[in-house]
Formats: structure tokens, sequence, C-alpha cells
């Protein structure tokens, strides 16, 4: 049984909004404003919001977001540098930042340096004029100067409010494809199989993220889901009339999956369609080829977006290791991460496996990749790996032919160098 959870948006799939700015300019008073809500404390006291506060609401029409208010970023005491730090960290999972200033005030070198950091993150940026009900900013004048949009709002009475909410939601570029994990995949009436083992890995009661996010897009998409376990995969396929669209299994089930679904019916799984709707599918497919030049006393980093408690045939603690240590014959040594924590010095490590990233938003899925490649580092997720070790990746590609063909493109190079060297 589903339990009530997937009516409800993680935050992996919420639009991430961060404000930012300067102590005592209103950030906090316009996050309440802006959601009808007392949801963050307000005080005149400069450095009232310590550590990045978190809320999620649903906004229309953005639909399900994530607001971030920071701390002031003007603070420069000894304490304060390590408030700046967490509140420019809050980048990197960031969508849309809302950069709050004071109406009352001029925009100085501060502001301007705060505006510069966001920049450089290359997100979109909206200007929020706070107390435009004291003094009407020059916002033509500040739009030219920055070359950004630039709202007069009041936190106040609420005037403007709306209208830069309306100006967030333009802001996103293909918001609706946040939500698009397989919807692009199938047409409507098409019936697509997902196999969803119950085991000690399982949650009690509920079905995990990966799992309910496909059901719901599929919904969307008007295609029809029928859901079964692996054992049961047989028989369903069985009682249905028609071959389906495809089967979406987890990957840790590949194994029985790929035997008992007919070689026509393309087959992938919840991470790999993760890997698209969070990352980059085509780099981590070139990433796969980094297991076949692993060599012994390589450094794997196993990183996890979740904490969990560890199990006995745990995914990432046992298993992961266990069949990349079969498949490439070498001694490895894994080092691993969890939740928020993501390594500084990426390129001790010769290969990242991430997990499927489904309680991170695509902003810090994308920085953690960006952040591996930059230092050299390829990057692959679960699934990827798991049908690589399993010899059937060619075959889970199937539903993305981009990403097929440069996989058996490159293939076809390894085997031409080979050949070129006898």
């Amino acid at each position: 049984m589903v339990s009530s959870d997937i009516n409800k948006s993680p935050r992996g799939v919420r639009l991430h909004i961060a404000f930012f700015g300067k102590s005592n300019v209103g950030k906090s008073s316009l996050i309440n404003s802006l959601t009808g809500q007392d949801l963050a404390i307000v005080s005149s006291i400069p450095g009232t919001t310590t550590d990045p506060v978190y809320k999620s609401m649903e906004i229309l029409p953005l639909g399900p977001c994530e607001l971030i208010d920071t701390a002031g970023l003007d603070d420069h005491s000894e304490l304060g540098h390590f408030r700046i730090k967490k509140s420019l960290q809050v980048l990197r999972k960031t969508d849309i930042a809302v950069f709050v200033t004071d109406a009352t005030q001029p925009i100085d070198a501060e502001d301007e340096r705060i505006i510069d950091s966001i920049r450089s993150q290359k997100i979109p940026l909206i200007i929020a004029v706070n107390k435009a009900d004291q003094n009407m900013p020059p916002v033509a004048e500040l739009a030219k100067r920055f070359a950004l949009k630039v709202m007069p709002v009041s936190a106040m009475t609420s005037e403007g409010v709306r209208d830069l909410i309306i100006a967030i939601s333009e802001s996103v570029e293909d918001s609706e494809d946040r939500f698009r994990v397989i919807g692009d995949l199938v047409e409507p009436g098409d019936c697509v199989v997902l196999v969803t083992p119950i085991d000690a890995s399982a949650p009690k009661g509920r079905m995990i993220l990966p799992q309910q996010h496909v059901i719901r897009d599929l919904l969307d998409a008007g295609a029809m889901a029928f859901v079964t376990r692996e054992h049961e995969l047989a028989q369903t396929l069985s009682q249905l009339k028609t071959p389906p669209k495809m089967v979406v299994t987890d990957s840790q089930a590949f194994a029985i999956v790929d035997k008992l679904t007919p070689p026509d019916v393309p087959l992938t799984s919840f991470s790999i369609l993760f890997a698209r709707l969070k990352g980059d599918l085509m780099g981590m497919v070139e990433g796969a080829r980094a297991i076949e030049k692993l060599q012994d006393g390589d450094k794997i980093l196993i990183a996890e977006a979740c904490t969990h408690h560890l199990q006995d045939d745990d995914i990432g603690r046992v298993k992961i290791p266990r069949w990349l240590k079969q498949k490439t014959g070498k001694e490895l040594t894994f080092e691993y991460v969890a939740g928020n924590s993501f390594g500084e010095n990426i390129a001790d490590y010769a290969l990242v496996i991430h997990c499927g990233a489904c309680m991170i938003n695509r902003a810090e899925m994308l920085y953690r990749i960006n952040k591996s490649k930059s230092q050299g580092v390829p990057v692959i997720n679960y699934g990827i790996l798991i049908a690589y070790v399993h010899g059937i990746l060619d075959r889970t590609l199937g539903p993305f032919p981009a990403e097929k063909l440069a996989w058996n493109q490159g293939k076809n190079n390894e085997v031409s160098a080979c050949e070129g060297c006898r």
C-alpha cells in the first residue's frame, strides 16, 4: 500500500528559491509576505537568521517550492564568516536566487559584491527592492545598471509581492520538466511495467521516491502503470494482451528482470531514469568507461544524498563494492559520504559512484557532477554501475537512443584501437 506521502512533493523535485542580501533588509519578512504565513523569524536584531532555513510551500503558479532564508552576507565578524560560508553553500542547490535590498538605502559596493558572488554561479537572479512603500526605487536605472530584473516590493504591505512571484515563474525555464522523468518516453495509452522488489531495504508501508515519481509522471502522460515484484514479472507479462512499452525495474533486480523481459521490450531502471532527470545521463554513460581503467589501489568515492541505517547487504557499502571488485578483478579502496556532505578533494578518486539523487534537486546534483569533472574524475550513478557490471548497459540504454549510440560508438572505438595495436 502506498502511503499518503505520494501526495507530497519531496524536496528533491521542488523549485529551490533562495533569498540573499545584507542583514536587516527584510529577507525573512519578504518570505513571510510571499507565503502569507509567519514561516521565518523576523527581528530588528542583526543576525537573527543564522543557518539557512528551509521552508516547503506550494505557491501558484510555481508549484512545489523550497524557500531558503539565508543569513546576512555583510557580517564580517569571526562568527559571521562561518554564516556567510553556510549561506553561499546554498547557491549550489539554488534554482533561482532573489537578492533583497533596502529601498531606503543606496545599493553600495557590499551589495555589488554579493550580486557578483551570486551571478558567478550562473543561476537566474532577480533583485527585489524591499520597503518600496517608503521609497520607490529607480527600477529602470537599477535594471540597466545590473542587467537584471528589478522588482519593487514591500514586505510590510505585500505591494509588488505577486509581481515578484510572476517574475520568478518567468525566470524558470521549462519548469514542467522538473517533474518529467518518463512521460516524454511514452504515449497516451501505453503500458509500462514497473518492477518494485519488496525486500529488507524497501520502506515499510510505502514506496521509494523514484517509484512514486515514475507512477505519477505516467499518470500525467496518460499511460498505464502496472506495478509488480520481480518474482511475479513473468506472470504479469503473460497476462498482458500486448507487450508493454517498456519495463522499468529497481536496478538491484537487473539480473532476474533482464532474463524475464523479452528482448524486444525496452528495459531500464528507476535509477537510470533519475540519472537523466537529476544529472547528466550522457556524461554518466561516458563515465562508465572509467571502470575498465581501474587499477589496484584506486580509490572510489560512493556518495549518497540521504542517510539511512546500514543493512547487512547494503547497496552502497556492500553490494556495489563486491560487484565492482568481481567485475574488475582489482583491489580497490572505497570511501563514503552521505547526506549534504560531498568531499572537497575529489581529485583523490578514480571514480565517483553516486546514488539516484532522489533526495536532492537537480542543481545540487549538477554541482556535484561538475565539481568532480572539473577535477578530472568521472561520475556514474548506481543504476549505470549495476547495469554495467551485469553486462546489460547497452540494453538498459534502449529508451535513450543518443546515449546508446554514444556508448556503442565508444566500444567500437576501443575495439579499433586494440586492433591497431596488434
